[in-house]
């Protein structure tokens, strides 16, 4: 039976992300699971807590409302002794990419049957890791799953002329354009739309690089749209280590990474043949165009490009994300102008142009 789901958040997003009062298990949302640490978990008892060092994996409590976590009794506390992976940067969620499509192609695929490509113009290697469900139509293409898995969800459009290879994952509703190059380790979200050269990158859902143009080592946001030709550095011409910001530390952080591409949050837009650095952040609501590359931070709502930047006026960020949610037939609800408001409000410092606050 599928119990319901709620969510431990920030304050400002606990109106689109509810919490549900009832008995729970809290799980620390960067942790990725395996089957012996779900176990250990479905085996607390209430008001237990699981813990590796000083990290709280799962907590198991009678009163969400009120659970805090530094307010976790320590004597009811287990220590979890076999290794674990959570995502503490942001760096690894493309860094373990194509490990975690490994394991949920086994949980997603168990005891079901693909319905199978009837194209028969596309060639699939390694058939049994390829797993396709209802709805999805494939043209033309080549799926090389030798390497890895490739998962196929409900809808998904495959165009003419794809050369994908596992690990691959691409969700419901998504679609690949035309002649488009997917390296492996990728995750494609749901209602994406992408094309081009892509490798070891994660789209979260909602998001369009419809046209030619790089993108390695990176993760996207929901609702952005990548311009045709925007193009991703994802290695220094040096081969050294690439350095990412840390809104956490305030400074760089190294990553000890030699292929590191680009963080872009949430609603970005990049223009026309926008290109990247290696490791450039670009922030919530962002607007980026021009010739050459941009700083390496660039702040949520900058609008602009290596000329400078202004503030993106909020009221007309509102009216574009509006009409972007729209197109995919998602609203914009007064919970995410809230959300909206606040991010606003919470990265002002960073855009030093803007003398207002």
């Amino acid at each position: 039976m599928m119990l319901p789901a709620g969510f431990f958040t920030e304050d400002y997003l606990g109106a689109k992300f509810p919490l549900i009062n009832a008995p729970a298990i809290f799980i620390n949302g960067a942790l990725c699971p395996d089957e012996e640490l779900v176990a250990a978990i479905q085996q607390l008892k209430p008001e237990e807590s699981l813990w590796k060092d000083d990290y709280l994996l799962a907590a198991k409590v009678n009163s969400p409302l009120n659970f805090k976590i530094e307010a976790i009794p320590r004597k009811h506390a287990l220590q979890y002794p076999d290794p674990i992976r959570l995502l503490t940067q942001k760096w690894h969620i493309f860094q373990h990419n194509g490990e975690e499509i490994r394991r949920d192609f086994q949980l997603v695929t168990k005891r079901r049957i693909s319905t199978g490509c009837s194209d028969p113009y596309t060639h699939i290697y390694n058939e049994s890791a390829v797993f396709i469900e209802p709805g999805a139509k494939i043209k033309a293409s080549i799926i090389n799953a030798e390497a890895g898995p490739v998962y196929i969800g409900k809808n998904v459009q495959i165009l003419e002329g794809n050369l994908i290879r596992g690990p691959f994952a691409i969700c419901e509703g998504a679609m690949l354009s035309m002649g488009s190059k997917m390296r492996g380790d990728i995750t494609i979200g749901p209602k994406c739309k992408v094309g081009g050269e892509v490798s070891n990158s994660v789209f979260l859902g909602y998001s369009n690089k419809s046209h030619d143009g790089y993108l390695g080592n990176s993760v996207v946001g929901e609702w952005c749209n990548l311009g045709a030709n925007t193009n991703v550095s994802n290695l220094k011409n040096n081969h050294s280590p690439i350095r990412v910001w840390d809104y956490a530390k305030g400074g760089y952080s190294e990553t000890g990474l030699q292929f590191c591409g680009s963080f872009i949050g949430d609603h970005v837009k990049l223009g026309i043949s926008t290109m990247l650095n290696s490791g450039t952040v670009v922030g919530v609501g962002a607007n980026v165009f021009g010739e050459g590359f941009p700083r390496k931070l660039i702040p949520s709502f900058a609008w602009g490009g290596v000329g400078g930047f202004n503030t993106f006026i909020l009221k007309k960020f509102e009216d574009t994300a509006r009409k972007a949610m729209e197109f995919k037939g998602e609203t914009f609800e007064e919970e995410d102008r809230a959300i909206i408001q606040h991010v606003f409000d919470l990265t002002r410092p960073y855009r030093i142009w803007d003398k207002s606050f």
